[in-house]
């Protein structure tokens, strides 16, 4: 790992580096995926009520994972020529579009379209957050700071179901969570261009650092003019490679540690689909699958900060690895128990193991990319990282729904274990050994 413009400030304590970005990264994260939480559950029964039928609606739902996925290498080209904080702005005014159409849709293709274009919008918003991520905070904090976006974002989708529910019953109507996730987009934007700007404070920080270094005889004197005097922040915009150009150039990571990073993608994503499958399958009530699945997410959520820990103090393995191993075990494990006389005891305790997996892995993706990006523009193949990982999560369901299909669920749960055990190979492979505590 060659030093880069994020580890310059390091003395810093990591408590004012994350109070300085809260206004601009982690609030309009938590009231973007707040919003989003609310409305996802609704939208197969908005296109219910148009007149789908349940394939159809699983189709309108899924608009919003193919979205993300064509919106990410547009978004890496966006941010690499307009910035961060501008890109965040469009991307929460289109998804203010999408939300108008989610509102007043009078076909199945204007509401299927808005929540596509609502997932270009959260493509955008997330690419320049990590983006911004990438080349702003110091090495020796990174995972820490990307396992708390990554968390926020948790927070949001967690709370997000229970806050529809409240507002259902309170109006009465479904378009009532619609037009909260626009508040909370509207909240997001004026957040974004009105809040302090952390580039600035960002630099001014750095050149008081440098100051009080020159003062003290640890280097040169610098006079705190106010301005950048180190590579700390970036104070003009590298126009870039371009996109292709990047993948071209970064194929070899992309291929290895990328398509592993994609293998814990798919696993996550079916974690959310076998679990609830599962529980239906040996029986059990919805009432009881919801507590199961429930408490998986709160042991999950309960891990994401933890997760960062680990990485920023032993190394990115220590977590990718177990974390990966937990997953593909409990996967591999839970398969086997579809028929015994305690398959809803083993249920719920692989359903625990997986929480655990998941709440350990928090985080990683973000950081990995953020470590194998070029730091002088990583936009671009930030881009093409998080194609490849949205691409594994998006497909991770489909294999599930196939293989159940033609064979039955507990064999497409194992194959979801052998991908989350070949995805631990895989980062025991190619995962950089570095410990980066300077």
């Amino acid at each position: 790992m060659t030093p880069d413009a994020s580890s310059a400030p390091a003395e810093e304590p990591i408590g004012r580096i994350l109070w300085r970005l809260a206004p601009m990264i982690y609030g309009p994260t938590v009231l973007f995926a707040l919003g989003e939480g609310a409305v996802i559950p609704l939208l197969p029964v908005l296109a219910s009520a148009l007149g789908a039928d349940v394939p159809t609606a699983a189709l309108v739902a899924a608009a919003l994972v193919v979205g993300q996925l064509c919106g990410n290498l547009p978004a890496g080209w966006a941010v690499a020529r307009i910035g961060e904080r501008v890109t965040m702005a469009i991307g929460g005014g289109v998804a203010l579009a999408g939300t108008a159409g989610l509102v007043w849709a009078p076909s199945l293709g204007v509401l299927a379209a808005s929540v596509f274009v609502i997932g270009l919008s959260a493509a955008a918003f997330g690419l320049a957050r990590h983006s911004f991520m990438t080349t702003r905070v110091p090495l020796a904090f990174r995972a820490r700071s990307l396992s708390l976006l990554g968390g926020t974002f948790r927070l949001g989708m967690f709370v997000g179901p229970f806050v529809a529910a409240a507002l259902i019953g309170l109006f009465g109507d479904p378009h009532a969570t619609i037009w909260f996730f626009g508040l909370c987009l509207v909240a997001a934007v004026l957040l974004v261009l009105l809040g302090p700007d952390p580039e600035v404070e960002a630099a001014v920080a750095t050149t008081r650092a440098a100051g009080r270094r020159g003062r003290n005889g640890s280097g040169d004197d610098v006079e705190d003019t106010g301005e950048a005097v180190t590579g700390a922040v970036p104070t003009r915009r590298d126009p870039g490679t371009g996109v292709i150009r990047t993948m071209w150039r970064h194929r070899g990571v992309l291929a290895r540690l990328g398509v592993a990073a994609a293998s814990l993608s798919a696993v996550r994503s079916a974690r959310q689909v076998v679990l609830p499958l599962w529980g239906v399958s040996i029986g059990l009530d919805a009432q009881t699958i919801a507590l199961v699945v429930g408490v998986s997410g709160a042991i999950d959520f309960a891990l994401f900060y933890a997760s960062g820990q680990v990485m920023d103090r032993f190394g990115r393995l220590w977590a990718a690895l177990p974390a990966m191993l937990l997953m593909g075990l409990g996967f591999v494990a839970l398969s086997f128990t579809h028929d015994g006389d305690q398959a809803a005891m083993w249920f719920a305790l692989f359903a625990a193991v997986l929480g655990v997996g998941n709440g350990l892995s928090s985080g990683i993706l973000l950081t990995l990319g953020a470590d194998a990006a070029p730091q002088s523009d990583p936009a671009a193949f930030l881009g093409s990282w998080r194609t490849l990982t949205d691409a594994g999560g998006a497909i991770a369901p489909l294999m599930v729904s196939a293989v159940a299909a033609a064979f039955s669920l507990s064999i497409a749960t194992g194959l979801m274990g052998a991908v989350g055990l070949l995805g631990a190979a895989a980062f025991a492979r190619w995962v950089p050994r570095f410990v980066p505590r300077r």
